[in-house]
């Protein structure tokens, strides 16, 4: 497939490493990932500076997972109960080939590949990843996209006996995302299964997560079970707790304020909890590759 967009991110531009995975609590990593092709996603402009890590205690305090908890530190403390192998993904709806997919039998199909991008959170904290992963439209293509069908949902593992965080009703369980069809097509749009050349830790969204690095990060589902293609925009859980804060597009916009915060600038983790604030770019620095998708719209209707 034609790549559209321009190779300039490079390690060097990667949050540093010790961060990230102290803040993730990498697991065993899959090994074997030898030969991808590393890809960048920034204009010139947008490049992300080196980071110096935070301390263990920063990192470790912010990670997004209210299956195992609403604390920043929940995630890493209670996602290793998670039971990650086997794993299937159900694919269903407006597709020619409807079943439950194995996850090795995915990974058989797909071609891996390393893709360093930036992903900023709705909180407004930013990092730079290296994600290990393969292009969501490869695996719709395997599945078989009927003719009628215009969004893709999608929804997290629900099993509570491994989620503490769902005896709470914080949102209505399972998590739920969804994509329109040409969105979830676009070449940037990544199913990631690994960082840093090692699997995904379980609090990241082990073993196959959803990686759209132009939108908010509570977009980019975790530990996928279930992907539905659709002829009706589907409901998303943030959406449905409060539609007021949490748009269906949540594209990153640094003129749309959230309803308790500006978006104009962000924190890049690595820099200490004092880290200078840098400008957001629009669509994360991806406009160049996805504005057209949303041509003739308001951008600040359609948050």
């Amino acid at each position: 497939m034609a790549r559209r967009w321009t190779n300039t991110l490079t390690q060097a531009d990667v949050t540093p490493k010790a961060a990230f995975m102290n803040r993730r609590q990498i697991m065993a990593g899959m090994g074997g990932m030898a030969g991808l092709a590393t890809l960048g996603a920034l204009p010139n402009a947008a490049k992300a500076e080196t980071l110096e890590p935070n301390s263990w205690e920063d990192v470790t305090t912010y990670c997004n997972y209210y299956e195992f908890g609403s604390g920043k530190g929940d995630p890493a403390k209670y996602a290793g109960s998670l039971t990650t192998s086997p794993w299937s993904v159900k694919i269903d709806g407006l597709v020619d080939k409807p079943g439950d997919y194995d996850f090795q039998q995915i990974l058989g199909e797909m071609t891996l590949e390393e893709r360093i991008y930036r992903f900023r959170c709705v909180e407004a904290w930013s990092m730079v990843v290296p994600w290990t992963g393969f292009e969501l439209a490869d695996l719709l293509n395997l599945a078989g996209v009927q003719e009628g069908a215009k969004y893709v949902a999608f929804e997290t593992l629900y099993r509570p006996s491994e989620m503490p965080g769902t005896a709470y009703k914080v949102l209505d369980w399972p998590y739920r995302e969804g994509l329109r069809l040409d969105e979830a097509m676009h070449p940037l749009t990544l199913m990631a299964t690994g960082i840093f050349g090692k699997d995904l830790p379980n609090q990241n969204g082990a073993p196959l997560r959803l990686v759209v690095p132009w939108k908010y990060g509570f977009k980019s589902i975790k530990s996928v079970v279930r992907i539905t293609l659709t002829d009706k925009e589907p409901p998303t859980s943030w959406n449905m707790a409060n539609a007021r804060e949490y748009g269906f597009y949540s594209n990153v916009n640094p003129h749309v304020s959230h309803p308790r915060w500006s978006q104009a600038s962000e924190r890049r983790l690595g820099g200490g909890l004092f880290a200078r604030r840098e400008p957001t770019l629009m669509f994360n620095g991806y406009e160049e590759d996805v504005a057209s998708l949303y041509d003739g719209m308001d951008l600040a209707e359609f948050f």
